[in-house]
């Protein structure tokens, strides 16, 4: 009976001990497998520089020095992407936001212009026969004629001959009414004749005047030009006036290659001249001409404008507004949302009431008052259009003061980029490439400024000094550096003072401090043997 409870309570402590292994290798199973949100967690982004440069790349690859570029997982790009600001703090600044919306895009661009004549309104008197000008009646430039008046009257022996032939075959045909068919017709060939000569010379229905021929004005306008003299032979196409139509003028003006893109026929434009300020002309686009100017890098359009009252005279300087947009409606936010740094476009998110979140924007068409988005932002979204700029300044004094808003941020995994590439050392977030405008701190009660506190971080490491160079660098092989994310590695530094490494060895073990002095350059400010090389050389002494 005893033999029998002991082979049964031994069974069942080898179940409980196989059940328990059984549900202890489960756990760690479970434990050890991850699930699909830490999977999603841990997506890969893309890869950063590892030496803290504004470069990014999105398949993994290494930089200049052979060292590997650092992944930057989906938690990360959280923290490093968000500016966080007290709420007291957001009240202070004044921020103001708007929502992202469709709006046509209808502006208007200024540009400078000169008003010139209609060329499809000007024509010359340039007789096609011999002459000699007999009497003027127009006899000043500037002088306006109408349609049908008389310029000149000339005499051409050519002229009169034919004249007298066409009169004479036409009194012929009068008188041959009762001839045979055959004498009519030729007679009929006969007038017909001159009368296309005196056409062909333009003064088929001129009159003659004795022996003098009368030259008429085809159109209403103004003399431009006359070369006419009184007694003067004029040769077969010699231009004896110039005459211009002024009743409508073109104002060529000068678009900048930036602009040309928002150009359309058929825009309305307003011309304001400065010899009439209290009054303005309205025109339209007719032609876009289709070659630029290599100096000056502008683009002629040319605006038709009416001119009924002859106010606008050819050379005049004009100042003229042109409606510009194509009407569709786009994705557009305030022009005032818009941080430009120069090489790209920045707008601040409203993510929630103090967080913030910078986004590069690719932008388009613009209006006098907004912008069109590309891509970066979606319709909806809250953009920051009022203390954007104190935003972005109010994100880079953190980094430089260790923090200055009232509620504390958890570190991020990855201290962000700063401005030049170097990485904030407080944790808190800043916006990449954020504009030069920086606050400075305020004075204290009673006078006494604070402190300077945009002191550079020094950052501490271990090494060995393998050279000091001709230029005065030294050579140091140091260990990896978790401040900066550096790996192992020899690296050249230039010293705050050359005094720093005059007592130390090559290859002795050293302990040392950089600053980033500049945008990717690190100095040593401290430098010196570790404790072990120092008692090995009081030992030998």
């Amino acid at each position: 009976m005893n033999k029998t409870y002991k082979i049964l309570l031994s069974t069942a402590l080898l179940s409980a001990m196989a059940g328990s292994g059984y549900w202890y290798g489960k756990t760690s199973t479970e434990h050890l497998v991850p699930s699909a949100d830490t999977k999603i967690e841990n997506k890969i982004l893309y890869y950063r520089n590892p030496m803290g440069l504004p470069d990014t790349s999105p398949v993994p690859k290494k930089d200049a020095m052979g060292m590997d570029y650092v992944a930057v997982y989906s938690g990360e790009e959280q923290a490093t992407s968000s500016i966080n600001i007290s709420i007291d703090k957001v009240q202070k600044l004044g921020v103001k936001s708007e929502a992202t919306t469709l709006r046509e895009l209808n502006s208007t661009l200024r540009v400078t212009g000169r008003v010139e004549i209609d060329e499809r309104r000007t024509y010359t008197i340039a007789p096609k026969f011999e002459g000699w000008v007999e009497r003027l009646h127009v006899n000043t430039t500037g002088q306006l004629v109408t349609k049908g008046q008389v310029l000149f009257e000339a005499y051409s022996p050519e002229l009169v001959s034919a004249q007298r032939e066409q009169s004479l075959a036409a009194q012929g045909l009068a008188a041959m009414k009762d001839a045979d068919e055959e004498a009519r017709h030729s007679m009929q060939r006969l007038a017909e004749a001159g009368a296309t000569r005196l056409k062909n010379w333009d003064v088929g229905n001129a009159k003659l005047s004795g022996n003098r021929i009368s030259y008429h004005a085809k159109e209403t306008g103004i003399v431009l030009e006359k070369k006419a003299g009184q007694g003067m032979r004029f040769m077969p196409g010699e231009v004896l006036y110039q005459i211009a139509d002024l009743s409508t003028v073109w104002v060529i003006a000068d678009v900048p290659e930036q602009e040309i893109g928002q150009l359309q026929l058929g825009s309305m434009a307003k011309i304001d001249i400065d010899a009439y300020p209290q009054h303005s002309f309205d025109g339209k686009i007719d032609f876009i001409y289709p070659t630029l100017n290599s100096a000056t890098r502008t683009l002629q359009v040319r605006i038709h404008v009416a001119n009924p009252k002859a106010m606008l005279k050819p050379a005049m300087f004009a100042n003229a507004q042109l409606a510009v947009g194509k009407g569709n409606k786009v994705l557009a936010i305030p022009t005032s949302a818009v941080i430009d740094s120069g090489t790209r476009q920045v707008v601040l998110v409203r993510l929630a009431e103090g967080r913030f979140e910078p986004r590069n924007v690719t932008l388009g068409g613009r209006s006098n008052d907004y912008v069109e988005v590309l891509n970066g932002i979606t319709e909806g979204e809250q953009v920051v259009t009022a203390a954007n700029f104190l935003i972005d300044s109010e994100s880079n004094l953190k980094a430089a003061l260790g923090g200055m808003s009232e509620v504390p941020h958890p570190l991020p995994s990855q201290p962000p980029l700063l401005r030049g590439g170097a990485r904030e050392e407080s944790g808190r977030s800043a916006p990449l490439d954020t504009p030069l405008l920086r606050s400075t701190p305020s004075p204290v009660r009673g006078g006494a400024a604070t402190p300077a506190a945009q002191k550079p971080v020094g950052h501490q490491a271990q090494g060995t000094l393998e050279a000091i160079n001709d230029d005065g660098t030294v050579s140091i092989t140091h260990d990896p550096i978790p401040a900066l994310k550096w790996p192992a590695m020899t690296m050249d530094f230039a010293l705050t003072n050359p005094s720093l490494a005059a007592n130390i060895k090559l290859g002795s073990a050293i302990s040392f401090e950089i600053v980033e002095r500049g945008e990717g350059e690190w100095v040593v400010t401290k430098l010196k043997a570790t404790q072990a090389e120092t008692s090995h050389a009081e030992h030998n002494h």
